[in-house]
């Protein structure tokens, strides 16, 4: 047996039925829903972190196998094995390769979850600690998958954290036109970590966006500013 077969196992042996079911809900993976034709074993994520810690070593051609499961949680173990593995690898070498590796097996990343477990550990890491060109978060955010676009705002979580604000506002700006909500919750999430280290830029950002940012990204947005100054904003007062 393979080690990927190894890792679809010892998930399997502690697969729930129902979470399985609530998982599915959770999810949205019904027709026309954003996660359609998931599927679900049923795991709790403590328990996938783990057995991808233990199988961190997990060769990379045998990861790109986990990512083609059709088993949410499959596909999210592999994401946490990456994680765990470029994290343990402090070359440039070893971490270049898991980088792009990640950029070549996107289909296998694809809901939200699996997006914001790696996009920010990686992607983010990789391209604000060895300098770089950013320009491949640029081509996600033209891209017609919803989960390339969240990605390419996810992974500008880094930058924030390192107060690196730029990308994260252009983007921002960007997808003020942006149909889904996935999206817009992942812009304001990230507006609001702006806010956090620089109330002042935030501020200036709604000022001169609110009138046409989405409600959702929006509210996500203000959640840590007073709430007299959110409903001024709500209410078109400012």
């Amino acid at each position: 047996m393979t080690r990927d077969k190894n890792v679809v196992e010892a998930l399997k042996k502690i697969a729930d039925s129902k979470i399985a079911e609530h998982s599915a809900r959770f999810f949205k993976s019904g027709p026309g829903e954003y996660g359609e034709g998931d599927q679900f074993l049923g795991i709790r994520v403590p328990k996938q972190r783990e057995i991808a810690k233990k199988y961190k070593d997990l060769p990379l051609i045998e990861v790109a196998k986990l990512l083609q499961s059709p088993f949410h949680e499959v596909r999210l173990t592999a994401v946490l094995i990456l994680v765990y593995k470029y994290q343990k690898n402090k070359n440039f070498e070893d971490r270049e390769d898991i980088y792009h590796f990640y950029l070549d097996n996107l289909k296998g990343v694809n809901n939200w979850d699996l997006v914001d477990s790696s996009a920010k550990y990686i992607a983010g890491h990789f391209l604000f600690e060895y300098n770089e060109d950013r320009s491949i978060l640029y081509q996600l955010s033209d891209s017609d998958d919803l989960w390339e676009r969240r990605i390419a705002i996810m992974t500008t979580f880094y930058f924030v954290d390192q107060g690196d604000f730029d990308l994260t506002l252009e983007l921002a700006e960007k997808y003020l036109d942006a149909p889904e909500d996935l999206i817009h919750k992942a812009t304001g999430w990230m507006l609001r970590e702006i806010g956090k280290q620089d109330e002042v830029l935030l501020r200036n950002f709604l000022d001169n966006h609110y009138q046409n940012m989405p409600r959702t990204m929006l509210r996500y947005a203000m959640e840590k500013l007073d709430e007299p100054v959110r409903q001024l904003y709500l209410q078109g007062k400012v």
